[in-house]
């Protein structure tokens, strides 16, 4: 008889647990701050094009930063680093908060410029935060916890970005931005708090000596080596940079829909709601053992729920439609997960989460300024129905000449 698996057995360690919380919070209170920027960037522009250059702000200083933050999440403390990140993404959010804040007096003196230039520091900093999150991640469990792991951390990402921007919109519909960013700042500084009751342990010394550029490059020419790594990265990678449609979420609730700024904290966490409920049917039944073809049929199905989405004109059938991208968005995130993390030696775990992240976290913001641009050239709705109909043909292109994408079990 088989052995039945302990759904929450790496939930049960202390040390992930809090690793989790610590994120969680943080999260939660990024993506609240998120919502509300948008909104309000959007509200004093009016430019489809300005919520696509938020996106391309912070995406483009964490490109840059991030060969460098991997070589130093492999050579410096990674809980030193991940601590010292925490602190500066909060008073990033704190200045953009007061630069908003009363008759945004600033902004209209200066435009958006300084909000993108705020936004992209915190690009640099979480181009350092990314990697050392992700290298501490496997070293608090057992190897054989790390699909477990995955899946959770999927879940704690996802919950929080269901509920930070529903409780961003609602708070900012409700009071002000004033209060809105007080909020998020004080969940920031709980998260650092929370963090520091995770035990320290030291960085695994490198296996041998390098030149700062083949230390810099050498997460990208491992994860080169691997077909099945780089396949999963670049099929979740060109179907986020395409199919995402949560940079023009402000333009559907305010202009299609018309549901005001708590619809739109509704909207903006709908597709996470998706991955939580996914998340928890993924626990009991993971999706790694016909990883592959399980991959393909997920990346499918994001993509005709974007094309759904982008012919809705009513709330419900628009919150349905996001939610299925978000679940289906779930499984590519824990396959691919499990896969960097089974893949990597301990040693590389920095500079491989790296270029995962470029490849991944950049694709959304890159993604944003992608469906700004197209929209602003062929429209809103034509421009989430093209970004849907490229999903579909990247996971053609992937299944027809990467062979071992669609045969990959684990």
């Amino acid at each position: 008889m088989k052995e039945k698996k302990d759904a929450y057995a790496a939930l049960k360690i202390p040390a992930f647990r809090n690793f989790q919380l610590s994120r969680f919070m943080l999260t939660f209170a990024i993506q609240m701050a998120e919502t509300i920027i948008g909104w309000k960037i959007y509200e004093l522009t009016h430019d489809k094009l300005a919520l696509g250059l938020l996106g391309l702000s912070e995406a483009l200083p964490f490109i840059i930063t991030s060969f460098y933050g991997g070589h130093a999440a492999d050579t410096y403390n990674r809980y030193k680093i991940a601590r010292r990140t925490i602190l500066g993404i909060t008073l990033c959010f704190a200045a953009i908060g007061m630069m908003l804040s009363g008759d945004a007096v600033l902004f209209h003196e200066y435009g958006a410029l300084p909000i993108y230039f705020i936004i992209g520091i915190s690009g640099i900093i979480r181009g350092f935060m990314a990697p050392a999150y992700q290298s501490i991640f496997p070293q608090l469990i057992p190897r054989e916890l790390y699909p477990n792991a995955a899946t959770w951390g999927s879940n704690t990402w996802q919950t929080a970005a269901v509920l930070g921007p529903a409780l961003g919109g609602i708070v900012y519909g409700f009071t002000s931005v004033e209060f809105s960013f007080a909020l998020a700042v004080v969940f920031m500084l709980i998260s650092f708090f929370i963090f520091l009751r995770v035990p320290v342990k030291e960085t695994p010394p490198k296996e041998k000596t390098e030149t700062l550029y083949q230390s810099l490059t050498a997460g990208l020419r491992f994860v080169f080596k691997k077909q099945e790594m780089l396949s999963a990265i670049s099929l979740d990678l060109f179907a986020v940079l395409f199919g995402g449609a949560v940079a023009l979420l402000p333009v559907f609730a305010k202009d299609i829909l018309h549901v005001g700024p708590q619809g739109l904290g509704i909207l903006r966490a709908s597709p996470f709601f998706g991955s939580v409920v996914m998340g928890f049917f993924l626990a009991y039944n993971p999706p790694t053992h016909n990883a592959g073809r399980n991959l393909l049929f997920a990346v499918t199905g994001f993509g005709l729920a974007t094309i759904g989405f982008a012919f809705s004109e009513s709330f419900m059938l628009s919150f349905i439609m996001l939610f299925l991208t978000g679940a289906f968005d779930n499984v590519s995130v824990v396959i691919r997960q499990t896969i960097v993390q089974t893949m990597t030696p301990d040693h590389m775990r920095g500079r491989v989460s790296a270029v995962n992240q470029i490849f991944i976290s950049s694709s959304n913001e890159i993604g944003a300024f992608e469906s700004g641009l197209a929209a602003k050239l062929m429209g809103t709705v034509p421009s989430v129905f093209f970004g849907g109909c490229m999903t579909l043909a990247v996971v053609a292109t992937t299944y027809l000449f990467v062979p071992k994408m669609r045969k990959l079990k684990m």
